[in-house]
């Protein structure tokens, strides 16, 4: 009997709680979005169009600015020989590659890549879409879940997004360029070192810094870090988006300089 009649109350409180719901006006919320967005809408800011290529200046409204907001500061956006290469690639191949991952190779990609490992003295290289990408996929690549990781305060967003999506347990952040605390961290990530993965073997430590740091300009104490890289057993990962073309001999950038 007692059974019973909770089960009737619970019916009874179920078609309440239905009517109640039912009675509510459905479209209340959706109304107070788009009202929201109709009141956003009427102060809107129109972009600055730009009407020309990313040089060092940009034409806005017919008007000549100096460009300080953009990535083509070696000016390959507008430089006469790579715009007939592209033309050339376009007229053999089409307008694009295709997706990679999904496509396949191509022989373009493998022709770059050789180009640019040529170039910076390494033993191969792999290409991407954007410096975004190539952290994200190089940090996920290298490090387990049960590495370690220890970064530059002052990284790029890119490297901390990379570290966070790789989903590295063990993360220290050292003060900017302070090799005093680099070492610290290090002699913490050893310690941690200790304890086995799930596979057995010990973590691996990975040590991330900028090459030139996009905010400040300065450069990353490399000589030093290398060097206690070495004394703990880590490597090391740079992110050479600032110094490629800029430093080192003929442009090979951070390390290379």
């Amino acid at each position: 009997m007692l059974q019973q009649g909770i089960s009737r109350a619970s019916a009874s409180l179920a078609r309440s709680s239905l009517r109640s719901f039912s009675s509510a006006p459905v479209s209340s919320t959706t109304d107070v979005f788009w009202d929201k967005l109709s009141s956003s809408s009427a102060n809107k800011v129109e972009p600055h169009v730009i009407t020309s290529g990313q040089g060092a200046y940009l034409t806005i409204n017919g008007k000549d600015y100096l460009n300080f907001c953009s990535s083509h500061y070696l000016g390959f956006a507008l430089e006469s020989r790579l715009k007939e290469a592209a033309k050339s690639a376009i007229d053999s191949y089409g307008l694009g590659t295709g997706y990679r991952t999904l496509a396949g190779t191509h022989a373009l990609h493998v022709s770059l890549e050789k180009k640019i490992a040529e170039f910076k003295g390494t033993e191969g290289a792999v290409t991407f879409t954007s410096a975004y990408a190539a952290n994200a996929c190089a940090v996920q690549t290298i490090m387990g879940k049960e590495d370690i990781v220890v970064s530059d305060q002052l990284n790029h967003a890119s490297i901390i997004d990379a570290v966070r999506v790789a989903g590295v347990q063990n993360k220290f952040a050292y003060k900017h360029s302070d090799m005093e605390d680099l070492e610290a961290k290090l002699k913490e990530a050893r310690e941690l070192q200790k304890t086995p993965k799930k596979n057995g073997e010990a973590p691996n430590i990975l040590i991330i810094t900028d090459g030139v740091f996009s905010m400040d300009g300065d450069l990353a104490r490399l000589p030093e870090i290398v060097s206690l890289a070495k004394e703990y057993g880590a490597l090391t990962m740079v992110d050479d988006a600032h110094g490629e073309g800029v430093l080192g001999k003929g442009g090979r950038g951070v390390v290379n300089h």
